[in-house]
């Protein structure tokens, strides 16, 4: 049977594009182990135009074919694509919704879930309707005083709180406040990246997290790894990223009873299962001094760098991540 023709979409228009790269090249390694696959890689610019590594810029068009602008390169049809996009377009659903347009398969979550999580205030609203526990929080739609008074009031009830950009990913626009007099100012900075800004309890707890997936018609959630932060300090995009990070992860976690090990997966399966989610997704929970599990966020399109934890957390739990790529995408196109 002939190959597959697989688009492998990276960048996008979010600060996280260069983490897109590093992720689609994960992609790349892990489908060149495969006879089943023709992938041509392209990288969306955060104008929105579509090139090659090398430069030549191209069009997807509805007929689902690549069509280059200097004419001389031949069209190529598209069989299915994988978004590996961070952040706008590919985690807010905007990029799956053309894709469901144009009845193209893709890899991931659709659009409304893929929507839904990356806006923080719709994904706690999401969390709570589910019976899933998240942090407290309180929710503002403008930058004025009342907005100002408010996280004010909150601050004095908890003591030090997190403001975040509603619509952001890996801690972008996110901020810790430990003095009253900040607020204005830091409320400033997040809404300059959404348009709704959160500000949740800051919760001093492990960051836990879960890789949840489908395999063989199965939801599998993994045994939680943890992130271990420097003291005093947050999962920032700078610890997330930067060379010099004193971060930690490990792909299991030490000292969890079984017993929260399980509440925690538990609750990984309900939220992927109750927001329909697909295919992948990376959860991540706080678990408090008193063993309290707080969900805080999903990452529908998680990371696939060298320092990421998902695909760790895959391979640990006993799966290797090219059959898994081959049986997700063969349970939408025929790969016999």
């Amino acid at each position: 049977m002939p190959k597959i023709n697989l688009l492998l979409l990276c960048g996008g228009g979010s600060a996280e594009h260069d983490i897109s790269l590093m992720s689609a090249r994960f992609f790349e390694s892990s489908l060149a182990t495969s006879d089943k696959f023709s992938v041509l890689k392209l990288v969306l610019d955060e104008h929105g135009h579509y090139h090659t590594e090398d430069g030549k810029l191209c069009d997807l068009t509805n007929r689902r074919e690549i069509r280059f602008e200097d004419n001389n390169t031949p069209a190529w049809s598209v069989d299915y694509v994988i978004p590996c996009i961070h952040g706008f377009p590919g985690e807010t659903g905007d990029i799956q919704s053309y894709f469901n347009l144009i009845q193209l398969p893709y890899f991931g979550c659709e659009s409304e879930a893929s929507s839904n999580c990356f806006n923080k205030i719709t994904a706690k609203m999401w969390f709570s309707a589910l019976g899933v526990p998240n942090t407290p929080y309180i929710f503002l739609h403008q930058l004025d005083d009342d907005a100002i008074k408010q996280t004010e009031a909150a601050f004095d009830q908890w003591g030090s709180v997190f403001v975040k950009a509603a619509s952001q990913g890996s801690s972008v626009g996110c901020y810790k406040v430990d003095a009253k007099a900040k607020i204005a100012n830091v409320l400033k900075d997040a809404f300059s990246y959404a348009p709704y800004v959160v500000v949740e309890q800051t919760i001093h707890a492990r960051e836990l997290e879960v890789a949840v997936y489908e395999y063989q018609g199965e939801v599998v959630a993994t045994l939680p790894g943890e992130i271990i932060c420097d003291s005093n300090t947050f999962y920032s995009f700078e610890e997330k990223y930067a060379k010099n990070s004193k971060a930690r992860t490990d792909v299991v976690a030490d000292n969890l009873s079984p017993e929260v090990s399980q509440q925690i997966r538990d609750y990984a399966i309900k939220a992927f299962k109750g927001m329909k989610l697909r295919h992948l997704s990376r959860i991540d929970f706080f678990l408090t001094q008193d063993n309290e599990i707080l969900l805080n966020e999903i990452n529908t399109f998680p990371g696939l760098t060298p320092i990421s934890m998902f695909p760790k957390m895959l391979q640990n739990n006993g799966h290797d991540f090219t059959e898994y790529l081959i049986d997700v995408i063969g349970r939408q196109v025929d790969l016999s």
